[in-house]
């Protein structure tokens, strides 16, 4: 597991704060808030994590996300998909049941705009607080803790949980009401794969036509074909490397989530239904794990 780099933190006032889900985006974002001097208890469906990670920044672990979130003033959770969500914030053993009232539950999950609209209504029949606020910047940005966070809840729950998530955060955005934050990352997604797409095709274009494509992307980068997928995949995308950062599985799964909002709203994303296409066709090669740059996998002979 990356251990969290050091970061110069905005004093922020210290909290006691629970946070459910410690994969390789949640370990090191609640290291981040354990190193500004919040109290952290953290709760992981695997508890050898949650020991793990209270070996590594101290804190405590708890046996349930209802243990977890009992007396915390914010709760933030980072897990899979809508059923893991639904999972550790409903049912007996869920935060919601171990919440008191005025406390947040901060959503770091790439979910449904529906989910996030759900249990933000039934969080406020509780009197507790819903922000949905999934985050870019992959496993390195949380690592390093200057993710961007996009959100959506109501401005005075937001406004008690903005410095807080600057943690981990160099970007902390309130887009508007509850699922706002979950249809930014759609966009979010959208255009990462329609750049990630034209990237491929202009390697694989390139190295047919037998240039020297390290050099190529030196040269382009400084004109209006910049991205930052140029400037930190386009390399190892030459060099055939995709063991960074975000999986095509994970991919996948967004933008699964774009395609059935654009069904609900009348969006028109042909490009993005197309890429989604292009990354079954790399899982069916074995790259489930691969990162989303392995797209040009498709394109090379």
């Amino acid at each position: 597991m990356p251990s969290v780099s050091e970061k110069t933190y905005t004093p922020a006032p210290a909290k006691k704060v629970a946070f459910l889900g410690l994969g390789v985006m949640g370990f090191p974002m609640a290291g981040h808030l354990s190193r500004a001097g919040h109290q952290v208890v953290v709760y992981n469906r695997s508890h050898a994590k949650a020991e793990a990670w209270v070996s590594e920044f101290g804190g405590r672990a708890a046996k349930t996300p209802k243990l977890a979130a009992q007396g915390a003033d914010i709760v933030f959770c980072c897990v899979g998909n809508d059923d893991d969500l639904r999972s550790v914030v409903l049912g007996d053993d869920g935060a919601l049941a171990g919440m008191g009232k005025g406390s947040i539950f901060v959503d770091h999950t790439t979910a449904s705009a529906e989910v996030a609209r759900e249990l933000h209504k039934l969080a406020a029949a509780q009197g507790v607080g819903f922000v949905d606020a999934p985050v870019s910047g992959g496993q390195a940005g949380a690592v390093n803790g200057v993710l961007t966070v996009m959100c959506g809840g109501e401005p005075q729950q937001f406004a008690a949980i903005e410095p807080v998530a600057y943690a981990y955060g160099r970007a902390v955005t309130l887009l508007g009401a509850p699922g706002s934050g979950q249809l930014c990352k759609m966009v979010n997604q959208i255009c990462i794969a329609g750049l990630v797409q034209g990237l491929s095709e202009a390697v694989a274009f390139g190295q047919a036509a037998q240039l020297d494509m390290d050099k190529v992307l030196q040269v382009i980068s400084k004109g209006a074909a910049q991205s930052w997928q140029m400037e930190n995949r386009g390399t190892t995308m030459v060099a055939g490397k995709f063991d960074f950062g975000f999986a095509v599985d994970w991919m996948r799964k967004d933008l699964g989530l774009v395609l059935d909002e654009a069904k609900r709203n009348g969006a028109r994303v042909p490009v993005t239904a197309l890429v989604d296409q292009f990354y079954a066709d790399v899982q069916h090669m074995g790259g489930n794990r691969w990162d989303t740059s392995s797209l040009i996998k498709r394109l090379r002979p």
